[in-house]
C-alpha cells in the first residue's frame, strides 16, 4: 500500500491542471450554491415621484400622524431613486435606469384621512415579466409592513384620545371646551347629586343616567384593548421542537463546505481505480502487492484525506468571515472526517463498477449534483410520496447524512451528530462492501 500510495502522490502532482480544476470546480459550485441559499434578492431601483406637499399628516383624535413615516417605511424593501415628475419616471424607465416607478398622488393625505376613500399609489412597469414580479413582491412586501407601521400609530392616536375622554382634560381638538370633564368622573358626582335628591322622578331620571355614564366609562375603557386587537388581531409565539434555529448563513457555509467535500471525494476516488482498470495494472496489482480490500482502502482514504483537508480549509477561511463557534472545532473534524469516508466507500465503489477514467468521472459527477439537490428539498415542496422517495433516496447516500453530521457540529441542529456519525459509518462500510463486489471480475 505504501508504494500504491506513493505512484498515487505522483500521478497527482504530474497532472497539476486536471488537480487545480478538481479542487476549483467544486469549491466554485459549492460557494454558488451558499450564495444563492444566504443571499435574498437584491433590491431593485425603483423611481419615486412625491407629489404630496411637504409635512403633510393625517389628524387623528388630535395627533398628527406624518404620511411621510408611511412613504419612508414603503421605501425600505426597494432601492429609490428621487425624481421630480411621473414623465421622467416613465423616461427612466424606459432607458433602463429602474426597474419600474411609484407615484404618490398629492392627495393621499386627505384620502387617509377619509373614512369612505382608500388612498391609492399608482406603479409603473415595463414589460419585463421577471422584473414585474421582482418589484411586485418587493412593494406588497413594503405596503404591508407600512400598513401594519400606520395602523399601529392611528391606533395609539385612538387610545391616546380614548385616554382623555376617561381622565378629561384638554383634548386639543380645535373648537373642543377647554378642561373637559372626564367620563369616568361623571359617575362618583353622580352618585354624590342623587344622595342629596329627594325621591321622585328627577332622582330616578339621575339613576338612569349614572346607569349609563358607568356603562359607558367601563366600555370605553375596554375599547383600548379592542382597538389593539383589532390592529393585530393575530400574534405569532414561535416554539421550536428539536434543536435550534439555525441562521441561514451557516447553514449556507455547511451547505458549501459539504458539495466540495463530495465532489473532489467521489471525484479522485472513482478516478483512482478506474484508473488502474484503465491502463490494465489492476489485475497485476491484485495478483500479490496487494489485497483487494487494500487497494480499495487506499484509493478511498487518499480521496479523504485530500478532500478532508479542502473542506476544512474552506470551513476555517469562510469562519474568517461569518461567526461560527470555534469551540466545536472537535465536531467539526468528527463530521468531516466520517463524511469524507463515506465519499470515499461511494467513490471507489462507482471506480469498482466502471470500466474507464471517463466513465467513471462522469458516473460520479451525474450523481453528486442530484444527491446535492435532493438532500435541500424542503418537506412540503413536493407531494408526500415523492418527499418520500427523496427522503429513501437521500438515505442511501452519504451527502444527507454529512450534511446533517456537519451542521450539528457547526449548529447544534438535529437530528444530534452521533446519529448521523452512525449513519454515515454504515454507509461506508455498505459502499466500501458493493466496491469489494465490483472488483471481483477484472480483466
Amino acid at each position: 500500500m505504501r508504494w500504491l500510495l506513493r505512484k498515487d502522490l505522483l500521478i497527482l502532482r504530474r497532472s497539476r491542471l486536471t488537480v487545480a480544476l478538481l479542487v476549483i470546480y467544486p469549491v466554485a459550485i459549492a460557494l454558488l450554491i451558499g450564495l444563492a441559499l444566504s443571499r435574498g434578492p437584491t433590491k431593485p431601483r425603483v423611481a419615486i415621484v412625491d407629489e404630496t406637499t411637504p409635512g403633510a399628516t393625517v389628524q387623528v383624535g388630535g395627533r398628527s400622524v406624518d404620511v411621510s413615516q408611511y412613504a419612508e417605511q414603503l421605501f425600505s424593501e426597494v432601492q429609490p431613486v428621487r425624481t421630480a415628475t411621473r414623465g421622467q419616471a416613465v423616461a427612466k424607465i424606459k432607458s433602463g435606469a429602474v426597474l419600474a416607478a411609484v407615484v404618490i398622488p398629492r392627495d393621499i393625505a386627505a384620502r387617509l384621512s377619509s373614512d369612505v376613500t382608500q388612498a391609492r399609489l399608482e406603479v409603473l412597469y415595463n414589460g419585463d415579466a421577471l422584473e414585474q414580479s421582482l418589484v411586485q413582491s418587493s412593494l406588497n412586501s413594503a405596503l404591508a409592513q407600512a400598513n401594519l407601521g400606520f395602523s399601529e400609530q392611528i391606533q395609539r392616536a385612538a387610545a391616546q384620545a380614548i385616554g382623555l375622554l376617561l381622565r378629561g382634560g384638554n383634548l386639543g381638538v380645535l373648537g373642543a371646551p377647554p378642561n373637559l370633564i372626564g367620563l369616568s368622573q361623571i359617575p362618583p358626582l353622580l352618585k354624590g347629586i342623587i344622595a342629596r335628591q329627594p325621591p321622585g322622578h328627577d332622582r330616578s331620571q339621575l339613576e338612569r343616567m349614572l346607569s349609563f355614564a358607568t356603562f359607558a366609562a367601563q366600555n370605553l375603557a375596554l375599547s383600548k384593548t379592542v382597538l389593539q386587537t383589532i390592529s393585530q388581531p393575530i400574534a405569532v409565539r414561535s416554539t421550536l421542537l428539536h434543536g435550534r434555529r439555525t441562521p441561514l448563513n451557516t447553514f449556507a457555509v455547511v451547505v458549501a463546505v459539504s458539495v466540495s467535500l463530495m465532489f473532489v471525494c467521489v471525484l479522485l476516488a472513482a478516478g483512482g481505480v478506474a484508473l488502474e482498470r484503465e491502463e490494465h495494472a489492476l489485475a497485476r496489482l491484485l495478483r500479490g502487492l496487494v489485497s483487494r480490500e487494500g487497494l480499495l482502502a487506499e484509493k478511498a482514504l487518499l480521496a479523504a484525506v485530500c478532500s478532508f483537508a479542502l473542506a476544512f480549509a474552506m470551513l476555517a477561511g469562510i469562519g474568517a468571515f461569518v461567526s461560527l463557534d470555534w469551540s466545536r472545532v472537535g465536531l467539526w473534524l468528527a463530521a468531516l472526517a466520517l463524511g469524507a469516508l463515506a465519499f470515499g466507500a461511494l467513490g471507489v465503489a462507482i471506480g469498482a463498477l466502471a470500466r474507464e477514467v471517463r466513465a467513471a468521472s462522469l458516473l460520479a459527477f451525474l450523481l453528486s449534483l442530484p444527491l446535492a439537490f435532493l438532500a435541500l428539498v424542503p418537506a412540503g415542496s413536493v407531494a408526500s410520496g415523492l418527499y418520500d422517495a427523496i427522503g429513501t433516496i437521500s438515505f442511501v447516500f452519504p451527502f444527507k447524512a454529512s450534511l446533517q453530521a456537519l451542521d450539528a457540529a457547526v449548529n447544534q441542529s438535529a437530528p444530534g451528530i452521533w446519529v448521523s456519525l452512525a449513519h454515515l459509518t454504515g454507509l461506508a462500510v455498505l459502499f466500501g462492501a458493493l466496491a469489494r463486489v465490483g472488483l471481483r471480475r477484472v480483466e
